[in-house]
């Protein structure tokens, strides 16, 4: 292993809060890449020396998920990777773009992975010209804005952070909101037109105001459940709308998703890379951070 990145469901794991993970002896982190430095017998997938990234359902190569996939998901309720070698099957890797440093290939299997099946693995796939609203600025968010930027969508961007809300609009999104401003930032972007996808982070506290901006027939790509709250199906029915949960992502996901990233060679943003025997300190900064970026644990 040569890199690991941090993810909110690390957190989770860390404080004892994710349902089937272990809580004792667990290697942390669903997120690395590194290179293969050796191979078993009738290996046909990987050689030596190929760069590689873990998928984060080790037994997802395609189609629907199955309760049994998603039991093989790494950082708990198997071992992670967070350690400097880690044995695979051959099934469980995917090789990574070339223009990629390790460091930044370490992003790709959770958070980026997710963005792509929101936008283009589901049922209501993303379109050029339509419109995308974005949920803060977590790695979700920032994935979700470069792969919606570069399929030609109308980017909505939300934040609490104006300074963050400009770094977004540089990177392509063409409307910016503070949510802390307007309250009821579901309704004014439903006034000003809505938008046809929401990729939505927040879970049931966000919703009504999500459902609100969306338009007739509008989906709504449902991430992480970080809040509580009330859903009134009523309104879904009457406006057509499409609640869909999006569970990371498979193999085929993966490789659909490196295609795009080596065709634009596109670069995630990290925030900042902590050395190996900081591992601490990466989740600790990652856990109160205000950074924009990706938290990444540099191995080897």
């Amino acid at each position: 292993m040569r890199a690991a990145s941090l993810n909110y469901r690390d957190l989770t794991v860390a404080r004892g809060r994710l349902p089937r993970a272990k809580t004792v002896d667990l290697v942390p982190l669903s997120d690395g890449a590194g290179e293969v430095v050796a191979i078993g017998d009738g290996v046909t997938r990987h050689v030596v020396r190929d760069r590689v990234a873990g998928l984060f359902f080790q037994n997802w190569a395609g189609g629907a998920l199955s309760e049994r996939m998603a039991a093989s998901a790494l950082g708990g309720p198997v071992d992670g990777v967070l350690t400097e070698y880690r044995l695979f099957d051959e099934d469980g890797l995917i090789e990574i773009p070339d223009h990629l440093t390790f460091q930044e290939a370490a992003t790709l299997p959770c958070a980026a992975l997710t963005a792509w099946h929101a936008l283009f693995g589901g049922s209501r796939t993303l379109l050029p010209g339509q419109r995308v609203l974005l949920l803060g600025s977590g790695g979700v968010s920032l994935f979700a804005l470069q792969f919606a930027v570069l399929a030609g969508a109308h980017v909505i961007a939300t934040s609490s952070d104006d300074d963050k809300l400009v770094r977004m609009r540089d990177m392509g999104a063409q409307e910016m909101l503070n949510y802390r401003d307007h309250p009821d930032w579901g309704r004014v972007i439903g006034e000003q037109g809505g938008v046809d996808h929401v990729v939505e982070v927040g879970g049931a506290g966000t919703l009504p105001n999500s459902m609100q901006a969306c338009r007739f027939g509008g989906a709504i790509h449902l991430i992480g459940v970080l809040t509580g709250g009330q859903i009134d199906p009523a309104n879904i029915m009457r406006r057509n709308l499409l609640l869909e949960g999006v569970n990371v992502g498979s193999r085929e996901m993966f490789a659909a998703m490196n295609a795009a990233l080596a065709t634009h060679r596109l670069h995630p943003l990290i925030d900042r890379v902590f050395p190996f025997d900081e591992a601490r300190d990466a989740y600790h900064y990652f856990a109160g951070t205000r950074g924009m970026g990706k938290v990444v644990i540099n191995i080897s």
